[in-house]
């Protein structure tokens, strides 16, 4: 049944990229236009990195938004055509690279290290446990990786408080979405649980609340090799 919904996951960001470009670049995400986007930047930012690896980069929007302030980004994605559409738009020295998170491990010599790895809104699948140990080899001395998902408090949406495949259907995000996507939902314990067991320390959590209904948007999670 995972694997069916790994592939079901995958299958959709090939289906959604034009959509999913076009929701990003319009700013139709209300969260990512109010909140989450420039907590993702910010917090990036004030570890002042010479280079980081956007690991689902999806369209490159954090790339690009990284290039502007000087920061060298490789960005890798599972889905080509995101890929191609991260390449059409590149700025500033931005390299992107279609690699699924199997393969980080493979090309990590050629990808080589980084202050910064960034996984922002990327985790979406299960299990999680060989991704997050072959992130290792990636970060430079002194390095970390920053993650941002969302709150598991707020994207319960009224469900029972446990870990377990959900559904989106990309309602809101404008016209253009062909296949809804599975995606797993952790609850605050098994992500730090997670942590713990795979080899990272937990550095600082924070919660980036919308301004107007001063709710929790996302979870943003700064971790350290043990």
């Amino acid at each position: 049944m995972q694997r069916d919904h790994r592939e079901q996951l995958r299958m959709s960001w090939q289906a959604n990229a034009d959509a999913w470009a076009a929701a990003v670049r319009e700013q139709r995400i209300e969260s990512r236009r109010l909140v989450t986007d420039a907590a993702i930047l910010q917090a990036v930012l004030a570890l002042q990195p010479s280079r980081v690896l956007d690991i689902g980069c999806g369209e490159g929007w954090l790339c690009r938004g990284l290039a502007e302030h000087g920061i060298t980004s490789v960005g890798v994605d599972a889905s080509a055509p995101l890929i191609e559409k991260a390449r059409a738009a590149c700025k500033g020295g931005s390299q992107y690279r279609v690699c699924g998170y199997a393969e980080l491990q493979g090309q990590a010599e050629q990808l080589g290290q980084f202050e910064v790895l960034v996984c922002n809104f990327a985790l979406l699948e299960e299990p999680l446990d060989a991704l997050m140990r072959n992130l290792h080899p990636l970060l430079a001395p002194n390095g970390c990786l920053l993650i941002q998902t969302l709150h598991p408090w707020r994207a319960r949406h009224g469900e029972p408080y446990q870990d377990g495949w959900r559904v989106e259907d990309f309602v809101g995000f404008g016209e253009g979405f062909q296949a809804p996507m599975p995606w797993f939902f952790r609850t605050l314990q098994s992500w730090l649980s997670l942590i713990a067991a795979t080899g990272w320390r937990l550095e600082w959590l924070q919660e980036p609340l919308h301004p107007e209904s001063v709710q929790p948007v996302s979870l943003l999670l700064l971790l350290k090799p043990l």
